[in-house]
């Protein structure tokens, strides 16, 4: 949003420089994120001053240039080459000097001390288009006879100039987006720092009078709900042209192209006082009556700007008694506008509800001055005063008669909102004492009204235009702002409390693993909990167990994700057609569903979510180098991430149980994995259908873990520290022969389910398949054990012994030969 310096001077009396005064709206809550120059026209005519041509003679060495002798007001005067066919002696000319920079439509033109044809030129003598002043290149401008020579072209068209604050406005402070809203917090803050009075300097309407009731168009409203306060009246005979210069130079300085008169005027009083006008030309209004209705589903509506729209059928629509002529608080319609044809106008002020307003502005796309207002929440107690200001605006600027007097439709007013709270509330929450007659000082420099005190209690009402402010904490908030953050003092100590984390953390698991897949080489992911409705009626997934949007933004956004699979291949395609290819990704996510109750019940119970981790893997392993052929992802590269999570969290693989998948939908191929019967994870390559309707052409390998499972098996843990091994480790090999469907977790159970004490790992090395020289369905694991005892240095015998053993239960469990 922005405010313009010399604009928000106009409603509070202060000297403060724009600097400074940038410092005091940040501290009172409108934070200012740049401060702009602002010049009407651009640079400002440095450099450029009026003068005369004292003579003026034909170029010796060119037929089209003229060699003029022009006064600028100083000891001499200046030769300068001019291609202007209109140059003449004794002409009052605008000059730019050496030194100065001209902004020409064909750029920048600095102006340089220059030999043209042979002859010197120190300066230009200007066209309008040259200047930035019009669009006329026919010769220079000539000035009346009677200007002054040597005067600043800026003071002599008296150039408009100004500072632009851009405010960072948050959502909860609407009553911020005008200047007279600004005005307000710089006036409070004053009046707190001079301990006096500053009153906000509103426009003066008391003038405001109806000429006569010839033209009185009553006003209907179906819906007070979403409509609870509508203002017209409206004004003949008027003239729609061009905006005088003042009021044109007042919106360009906030960025907005003037349109006409009546248009810029009510644009004016929305940035001076935040209320939405909207103006009709008055023969567009058919049946002369005006309905503020719900327009039925499937009205086609076109906007201003010539789009067509079908309404809802919870639009809020402006009509006449044929058809919508406007979008209520939104963007007007064609064919009701006004124009230079436009004699006499209804003009609107209204209160429209904000979630209707923010309904129909995100459903339909648009986003105006007007809604941007609206959503945010209205003032009811001030359309009559826009009215009148803006009526005797177009007065002014476009002549006519206001024929008839403010009709005003008010079903219900709208009451203050009261607060309760206390001074050791406050001076609790703010960690300061501050004092009562200070506080309440405060409070009516804002426009609250102290309504009951008693004792140490106090009743306010709020202002209406403070939507925002409904709880104690939203008032001490006001007080602090105007009071100053900076005022409270740093606490020489700090108090605190034991704060008791559940155990397990949840939070602090996420983290570790977090990091510790990072360290890994995987990017952390976040993508929309909302996503497409669509992706869940295939793949196997039960469509009815969406959890569907009420009012979705779109159609790509209209339920809650069932998986985490959807959002990793969007992000995957979006980096594979980015020439990403080789990604290794990982997702905290919570996975929404809706499931069956019985009558009667909760109907929460109807939904359930649970937090999961997925982990995505696609593309090669590891680059092409000089010494290294690429390598591509596979499952096992999927399967090591997902152990070393287990591991992480105490789970040795061969306390795991792993399952083949039979014929999933969604994958390729994978395995189940469970803990002690219980579903920890699934892993396994993507199903190529899948994958390939995202565009994506690599296999793309995903692994979830049930989150909230494997944390709840964590309880409580015991962290015991444990010296670094003192005696020496030792390792035996096996080469065990096989048959092909014997996974390797069998040989690792085996071997710690017969060896607790010394034996530290298992570990698979090598595995050789050839059917020739082992046999038809045979395979070769080589594995490796590691022995190590805590205490003492292990003897040969006593781990060959523990050999044999393992060999003769490979052979009686697994059916396995040592080759």
């Amino acid at each position: 949003m922005r405010i313009s310096y010399s604009w928000l001077k106009n409603y509070v009396d202060t000297d403060m420089s724009p600097e400074e005064l940038s410092v005091l709206l940040t501290h009172s809550g409108l934070e200012v994120e740049s401060l702009e120059r602002y010049e009407a026209v651009r640079g400002g005519l440095k450099g450029v001053v009026t003068g005369k041509v004292v003579s003026c003679e034909p170029h010796p060495n060119a037929d089209k240039l003229s060699l003029a002798r022009v006064d600028v007001g100083g000891d001499d005067t200046l030769p300068i080459v001019c291609g202007a066919p209109n140059v003449a002696k004794g002409q009052k000319v605008v000059v730019a000097l050496v030194g100065s920079t001209l902004h020409t439509p064909k750029g920048e033109l600095p102006i340089k001390k220059a030999k043209i044809r042979g002859e010197v030129s120190e300066g230009m003598i200007c066209a309008e288009d040259e200047l930035g002043l019009g669009d006329s290149h026919e010769g220079i401008m000539v000035l009346p006879e009677g200007t002054a020579v040597g005067m600043p072209a800026a003071e002599y068209f008296d150039i408009t100039s100004d500072w632009v604050y851009e405010i960072g406005l948050t959502p909860n402070r609407i009553d911020g987006a005008s200047h007279i809203g600004a005005a307000r917090d710089v006036a409070a803050v004053l009046a707190h720092r001079q301990k006096a009075k500053k009153p906000v300097l509103w426009p003066d309407v008391s003038g405001f009078k109806a000429d006569n009731d010839k033209l009185i168009i009553p006003v209907t409203i179906e819906d007070p709900e979403a409509c609870p306060r509508y203002s017209s009246l409206t004004i003949s005979t008027i003239t729609v042209k061009e905006s005088p210069r003042w009021l044109k130079d007042k919106l360009m300085a906030l960025g907005l192209k003037p349109i006409n008169n009546v248009v810029d005027v009510t644009n004016f009083v929305l940035h001076e006082m935040g209320q939405p006008l909207h103006a009709f030309d008055v023969d567009a209004i058919t049946g002369s009556k005006v309905i503020v209705k719900k327009s039925p589903e499937g009205t086609v509506f076109e906007t201003l700007d010539a789009e067509k729209l079908e309404l809802t059928g919870h639009d809020l629509m402006i009509c006449n008694v044929a058809e919508p002529m406007c979008m209520g608080g939104i963007l007007g319609g064609t064919g009701s506008g006004v124009t230079e044809n436009t004699t006499r106008v209804f003009l609107e002020s209204a209160c429209f509800d904000p979630v209707t307003i923010r309904k129909s502005a995100k459903h339909h796309g648009l986003k105006t001055e007007a809604s941007f207002r609206f959503e945010r929440g209205s003032d009811p107690a001030i359309t009559i005063y826009a009215l009148k200001r803006a009526a005797m605006l177009i007065k002014e600027v476009a002549g006519g008669e206001i024929t008839s007097d403010v009709q005003d439709v008010y079903p219900k007013g709208v009451m203050p909102v009261e607060v309760d709270l206390t001074y050791d509330r406050i001076n609790g929450l703010i960690g300061k004492e501050i004092p009562e007659e200070e506080i309440k000082s405060i409070l009516e420099s804002l426009d609250f009204k102290i309504v009951h005190e008693a004792g140490r209690s106090l009743r306010v009402a709020v202002p209406t235009y403070r939507v925002d402010v409904t709880r104690d904490a939203d008032v001490i908030e006001e007080i602090l702002r105007i009071y100053g953050y900076n005022h409270i003092e740093v606490p020489q100590k700090m108090e605190t409390s034991i704060v008791i984390s559940p155990s397990p953390d949840k939070e602090a698991w996420q983290n570790t693993i977090a990091d510790m897949l990072s360290a890994r080489g995987f990017h952390e992911i976040m993508n929309n909990s909302l996503t497409k409705g669509a992706y869940y009626e295939g793949f196997g997934f039960d469509p009815n167990m969406s959890v569907p949007i009420v009012n979705p933004l779109s159609q790509d956004l209209n339920v809650m994700r069932q998986s985490l699979i959807f959002g990793a291949l969007e992000t995957i395609a979006y980096n594979k057609n980015r020439k990403m290819h080789d990604l290794k990704l990982y997702e905290f996510g919570k996975l929404y569903a809706r499931q069956a109750v019985e009558p009667g019940a909760d109907p929460l119970r109807a939904y359930r979510e649970r937090l999961v981790l997925g982990v995505f893997m696609t593309g090669n392993r590891q680059e092409e180098t000089w010494y290294e052929e690429e390598a591509g992802t596979g499952f096992f590269e999927l399967k090591n991430a997902l152990m070393s999570v287990f591991r992480r969290f105490g789970l040795r693989e061969e306390q795991l149980t792993l399952n083949e998948l039979k014929e999933s939908p969604r994958f390729a191929y994978g395995v189940d994995v469970y803990h002690n019967k219980k579903h920890l994870a699934r892993m396994g390559l993507l199903a190529q259908n899948m994958v390939k309707s995202f565009d994506v052409e690599d296999d793309v390998f995903y692994g979830m873990i049930s989150w909230d499972e494997l944390v709840a098996m964590q309880g409580v843990r015991n962290l015991q520290y444990e010296d670094v091994p003192r005696f020496p480790a030792m390792r035996r090999d096996f080469a065990l022969l096989l048959n092909k469907d014997v996974p390797f977790a069998a040989i690792q159970k085996i071997a710690f389910n017969m060896e607790k004490k010394i034996l530290r790992e298992v570990s698979l090395f090598d595995v050789f398949e050839d059917e020739e020289k082992l046999g038809k369905g045979k395979k070769s694991y080589a594995v490796r054990f590691g022995f190590q005892h805590p205490d003492r240095t292990l003897k040969d015998k006593e781990v060959d012994k523990i050999m044999e053993k393992l060999a003769r239960a490979y052979e009686k469990e697994l059916g396995a030969s040592i080759r």
